[in-house]
């Protein structure tokens, strides 16, 4: 069992990084930001922490940031 979590370690590790790199920077922008296109500032945090695993930030980036 370590054995194998072992050999997935060099994919799981920059996997990780990336969400959490994603996930701070849909927070960063919601908290930033005051006009959205769909729904307000709590409706997109609350989705973006419970879908964490790239669905929240990705749903934001297609239905809730407003163009510039």
């Amino acid at each position: 069992m370590i054995d194998k979590i072992t050999e997935m370690l060099p994919f799981l590790i920059p996997l990780a990084l990336v969400e959490f790199v994603l996930l701070g920077y849909t927070l960063y922008h919601i908290l930033t930001h005051e006009h959205y296109k769909r729904g307000n500032r709590t409706l997109w945090i609350v989705v973006t922490i419970i879908g964490m695993n790239y669905v929240g930030p990705i749903l934001y980036f297609l239905l809730g940031k407003e163009e510039a």
